[in-house]
């Protein structure tokens, strides 16, 4: 029997896993002692996105004054050592770190630390990041039991998938990954694992990668052709930075050619055309970020006291242009509580 959950199900299972800040309003004010602005010391992936716009304007909303040096790691993980040579050098009161892949860069493993080349000695705030349990940032979400704390900005996986089955039932669920993307592949363990429990399972594949380990692009659109012809009912679009790069050019155009429909894990994967998606607004991730550095540069809290947590709002969204392609109408009822993109937009409540 194909997977089809009632929505009540998915619905309550992620607003009960997902917590959130208390309206990101409540940290310590300042004060006047403050004499000269946080040095921030960020490290993005791919470049600026709404998570630093919504991380900035929080802390001018605030007036808290910060002063942040960004450094980009453009998907080239050779370029951390300096980084971090440059972190020691000029001793920033919190470093930000965007994604799982920098993340571990910095802090690594709770159970590999590198003395010497991991930092330990410097408050670190996370963000978009998508299970940091299951990528061994963090030993347990409500306590990193060090200097360690952050924001997860994916909806509970088995959340996500309840959400495809209850706009299409199914039995074969494709994913297309990248296999040298940490989050990603945790991500995968898990679907595997809730496909056990649930009574589906996945076709899967993988980037190519070339002799650097470096994905490449070289027959993405084959790599979808092959999950429709293995049975997949869904292609499922993980939080993958390298699949975010050639989602709009060339994966959701090539599923939408073959009828096959894309389920949306992230915002930026939902902007690249996807059918639906259970999704977390980056401005919002980026100010709750902010939210916790907060506590941290002004509040003086210890980020291993202060628990990993994602937003409690997020959006269940359909394009109604690709669902009308597809000929695939939403449910009846699901119009009551998804934002229709591209027609007239409802909130998830």
């Amino acid at each position: 029997m194909p997977f089809c959950p009632d929505r009540r199900l998915w619905l309550n299972a992620a607003a009960a896993a997902a917590l959130s800040s208390p309206l990101l309003g409540q940290a310590a004010s300042p004060g006047t002692a403050q004499r000269r602005p946080f040095r921030i010391y960020a490290i993005t992936f791919r470049g600026m996105t709404d998570v630093e716009k919504g991380f900035e304007e929080y802390f001018e909303s605030r007036k808290v004054p910060v002063q942040i040096t960004y450094r980009d790691l453009n998907r080239d993980s050779s370029r951390m050592p300096a980084f971090l040579e440059e972190i020691r050098a000029t001793k920033p009161d919190l470093i930000y770190a965007w994604g799982t892949s920098v993340t571990l860069g910095v802090v690594g493993p709770f159970d590999g630390i590198v003395r010497g080349q991991h930092i330990h000695d410097i408050p670190v705030v996370f963000t978009l990041v998508a299970a940091p349990a299951q990528a061994k940032i963090v030993e347990d979400v409500k306590s990193s039991k060090r200097n360690v704390t952050g924001v997860t900005h994916v909806v509970p996986t088995e959340a996500q998938m309840h959400a495809m089955a209850s706009y299409r039932p199914y039995q074969t669920l494709g994913v297309l990954y990248t296999p040298t993307e940490r989050n990603s592949v945790v991500v995968l363990d898990e679907i595997r694992r809730i496909g056990r429990d649930k009574g589906f399972h996945t076709v899967e594949r993988t980037f190519r990668l070339d002799a650097n380990r470096k994905p490449i692009a070289d027959g993405a659109a084959d790599l979808v052709r092959e999950l429709k012809e293995g049975g997949a009912q869904w292609l499922y679009l993980p939080p993958d930075s390298y699949l975010g790069t050639l989602a709009e050019g060339i994966i959701v155009p090539a599923a939408m050619a073959l009828g096959l429909p894309t389920f949306a894990s992230t915002e930026q994967l939902m902007q690249a055309g996807a059918l639906s998606g259970l999704v977390a607004r980056y401005y919002n991730v980026g100010q709750f970020t902010a939210y916790k550095a907060e506590q941290i540069l002004v509040g003086r809290m210890a980020p291993s006291a202060i628990s990993v947590e994602a937003l409690k709002r997020f959006s269940y969204q359909i394009r109604m242009p690709a669902a009308r392609a597809l000929k695939l109408p939403p449910p009846l009822p699901m119009l009551g509580y998804a934002e229709l993109i591209g027609n007239e937009t409802v909130s998830l409540q």
